[in-house]
């Protein structure tokens, strides 16, 4: 298997950190109950369950993109969880949620782009595409 070059793990890392910092910052929120996230998951018709798992979720993307051997993996789940709130800010949240003038929807963007260069990166160690990519 063809290894990273430095500047493809380093900015393979770089989106890593940007992604891990996103999404255990947002934890806190959910795992406190902070009205903005009741309110969303409300507005959703999934508080507390959706707060929570989402969150679960989230931890657990973030624990595997902390580790080289799993972060494509955990680019995947993160991105499953972004690809929902990107959805959902387009369908029914809006961009704007309280006033946030569109941070949450803009993070969200962040982490899926930051995800995308993970995969992009890290193919090869993606069971299904790493047998597209072997070179």
């Amino acid at each position: 298997m063809k290894r990273l070059t430095k500047t493809e793990r380093r900015v393979s890392w770089l989106a890593q950190l940007i992604t891990v910092v996103i999404l255990i910052q947002t934890l806190f929120f959910k795992f406190t109950g902070a009205e903005e996230s009741k309110f969303i998951f409300e507005t959703l018709g999934m508080e507390p369950w959706g707060r929570i798992g989402s969150g679960v979720v989230e931890l657990i993307a973030s624990l595997m993109l902390l580790m080289a051997g799993t972060a494509a993996i955990g680019a995947v789940v993160a991105l499953g969880v972004m690809a929902g709130a990107i959805v959902s800010h387009l369908t029914t949240l809006g961009i704007e949620v309280q006033g946030d003038g569109g941070l949450l929807f803009g993070m969200a963007i962040t982490v899926t782009v930051c995800c995308l260069v993970v995969i992009w990166i890290r193919r090869r160690n993606l069971p299904i595409l790493g047998k597209w990519f072997q070179s």
